[in-house]
């Protein structure tokens, strides 16, 4: 009876050692998408230019396959697509949002965890203060010769920064990167920042920039509170959040005069 007894128990342990085995395969492993459906496209200038570059051949040879299967789970059957990315300080998550070229919707792709964060909510205002920035800004450089591996440089500060920050050293060289070191960037590990910057490089056009957005957390009412210095500033970000949040489409933005964001 007690090795029947030990034998019901080992049999049920390997059936649900199976099942988590299933669907760990099924939510993170690609190994089963085809690429059947994939179309190829010519690479783009930019590609080319990069490709003259080491570790950007490398990113391609250790991630093409792995990303076009990504790609292909979310319905996006090329690398004609739009990227948008999104960050949040708090829940220390970026997202990468995809839609094909004609369409109107972003969907999620994927989302990358902050190898290590630096400074508190709020925005950056001045050099030195290790703070990551918020606000609406856009990927205005790619350096594949970081000492992070590979980085993408964002464009802080941007027009707002510039009226509400400090006038002569606001900072600068903010860059989304590899490795797990920061003071005021956001670090996603060597491994995540290849795939990151091959969906940016496939995604980047002459004459156009990536945006990404970067708030303090995905939960405003969380640290609305009058009495919190940045409650304006955070009341004003809060709108654009809740446009895409609404629309899964990027609101135009302008900067006014006070260095308030507007959205239409």
């Amino acid at each position: 009876m007690k090795k029947h007894y030990i034998l019901l128990i080992t049999l049920f342990a390997i059936i649900l050692l199976s099942i988590n085995h299933f669907f760990l395969k099924d939510s993170n492993n690609l190994e089963h998408i085809n690429l059947s459906s994939w179309q190829e496209t010519d690479p783009s200038p930019f590609r080319q230019q990069q490709m003259q570059f080491e570790r950007v051949r490398n990113a391609y040879a250790e991630k093409e396959i792995s990303l076009k299967k990504l790609l292909v789970s979310k319905d996006i059957h090329s690398f004609d697509y739009d990227l948008f990315l999104r960050a949040f300080k708090k829940e220390e998550i970026l997202e990468a949002w995809v839609k094909p070229k004609g369409d109107s919707k972003y969907k999620l792709l994927t989302s990358y965890p902050f190898c290590k964060n630096s400074g508190s909510l709020g925005p950056k205002r001045m050099e030195g203060d290790g703070q990551i920035p918020e606000g609406f800004y856009r990927i205005s450089h790619f350096n594949p010769k970081s000492s992070f591996l590979l980085s993408l440089k964002v464009n802080y500060p941007n027009d707002s920064d510039k009226i509400l920050s400090d006038p002569t050293k606001p900072g600068n060289d903010i860059y989304l990167h590899g490795g797990c070191q920061t003071i005021g960037c956001i670090p996603i590990t060597n491994d995540k920042i290849q795939e990151l910057y091959l969906l940016a490089v496939e995604a980047h056009e002459a004459g156009k920039s990536i945006p990404i957005h970067i708030f303090p957390t995905k939960h405003f009412q969380d640290i609305l509170e009058e009495e919190n210095s940045h409650f304006l500033f955070w009341k004003n970000l809060e709108k654009g959040f809740e446009y895409f949040e609404e629309n899964k489409d990027l609101p135009k933005i302008e900067v006014l005069e006070d260095g308030k964001y507007s959205f239409f």
